[in-house]
């Protein structure tokens, strides 16, 4: 709960403090960095989270250190950066000249052409980089599906990336050189204090903890929550909703919680795909290539597992699977709480159980017993970065005589909400 309020968003840009009073909810980090930072190595390519040319890396404090992570720059609201170490493709130079070896790989082996979308490759690149010094083709193109290209036919690209690894670590590698100032100033930043920026129709709350946020939407019940934004910037960038007022949430580690007791697993609302299906498909392996088929990378680092599920989209990526798996959701409202089958969450189109002030707060995904069969089928018209057509999760238990014990079967995208096949059932 918070005991004082901040009016400032406050993070790093690069090696620079920032402190924002006077920022609109739904201002996005590409627009910022280039309108008010002259930053323009930044982007704009779709403006919806697909291409890639604006991709930035986010550091931010986890249970592991300082974690960096790409992220769309498009879709990226200011109000989610609270807190946060923002890096983007001028900084990785450092105060050198020499290009950092991310960079001259991309041009030693030709991996430009009308260079637009090369400095979103470039960031994909360096947090692959980061994270795997020596990268198999099937980490590096992980790594880029989020990135586009119409010039290059992505081979010199693939090159360059194959190559990064024999130039060394760089000398000067911006954030190794940093890394323990970073942490010391993003640590000071954490000050326990709700933050409320703007007035009137234009108004961010950023609060302190989970409590906090409980207690922020039973008093604003009609205001717009944000976790990753993957979905609510779009709302922005190409319906030109408002969005005011927002509840940015993405940052409270109460809702980024994951664990396991009694063969069931509980993730909270604000886990992102890249960090929930790190443990799903460890769990439960027929999980594991569906989360390569949900966006790129960078919308996987961002959109989260509870907002995937209180959209309530009927082709939503996560709630079918889930429903055949028999979760459960965890959904509050102030200090009380209420457990039901995700299921029965959606009744209609547009149309959920969750009442005003109350929110999704964690999943309850049972693992499968031994023996029992469970698959999950994505169809799109393309392979990568594309939206479900249908999907559908099959589970089942056979007898010992070899008959069927249980059966769930969920599909998205074949009615208007996530639903079970009840009648195919039985």
């Amino acid at each position: 709960m918070a005991d004082k309020t901040r009016n400032q968003i406050r993070f790093i840009l690069n090696g620079d403090d920032v402190a924002l009073n006077d920022i609109a909810p739904d201002a996005t980090l590409l627009d910022w960095l280039r309108l008010n930072r002259s930053l323009r190595g930044t982007k704009e390519g779709c403006a919806e989270g697909d291409c890639g040319a604006c991709t930035v890396l986010v550091g931010k404090l986890s249970v592991e250190g300082l974690v960096y992570e790409s992220v769309n720059a498009c879709i990226r609201f200011m109000g989610s950066l609270d807190g946060t170490h923002v890096v983007t493709v001028e900084h990785l130079r450092g105060n050198g000249e020499q290009l950092h070896p991310v960079q001259q790989a991309m041009v030693d082996f030709h991996g430009s052409q009308c260079g637009f979308c090369t400095p979103g490759f470039v960031m994909s690149l360096y947090a692959l980089w980061m994270k795997t010094p020596n990268p198999s083709d099937a980490a590096i193109e992980k790594a880029l599906q989020g990135n586009l290209c119409r010039c290059t036919g992505y081979e010199a690209i693939m090159r360059a990336a194959r190559a990064i690894s024999s130039y060394g670590k760089a000398a000067k590698d911006p954030l190794a050189v940093e890394r323990k100032d970073i942490t010391a100033r993003l640590g000071a930043l954490r000050d326990g204090a709700r933050v409320e920026v703007g007035s009137g129709t234009q108004r961010l709350i950023v609060p302190a903890d989970v409590d906090d946020f409980a207690m922020v939407l039973e008093k604003e019940p009609g205001a717009t929550i944000v976790a990753g934004s993957t979905d609510v910037g779009l709302w922005v960038t190409k319906h030109m909703r408002d969005i005011s007022p927002a509840i940015f949430i993405g940052g409270l580690d109460g809702l980024r919680m994951i664990s396991e007791t009694d063969g069931v697993i509980t993730i909270g609302a604000g886990v992102t795909y890249s960090e929930a299906f790190a443990t799903l498909s460890r769990r439960i392996p027929a999980l594991g290539p569906l989360v390569d088929r949900i966006g790129g990378e960078q919308v996987r680092n961002m959109g989260t597992i509870g907002g995937n599920i209180a959209n309530g989209s009927p082709i939503g990526d996560t709630p079918p699977p889930l429903i055949a798996l028999g979760a459960r959701l965890t959904l509050r409202k102030g200090n009380a709480r209420r457990t039901i089958p995700l299921e029965t969450f959606f009744i209609a189109y547009g149309k959920q159980d969750r009442q005003p002030g109350e929110f999704v707060e964690a999943v309850h995904v049972p693992v499968p017993a031994e023996g029992t069969k469970f698959a999950v089928y994505k169809v799109t018209k393309r392979r990568d970065e594309d939206i479900t057509a249908t999907l559908g999760a099959f589970y089942l238990t056979e007898a010992k005589n070899g008959t069927v014990a249980d059966i769930r079967i969920a599909y998205g995208g074949m009615a208007p909400t996530p639903k079970r096949a009840t009648a195919v059932e039985t």
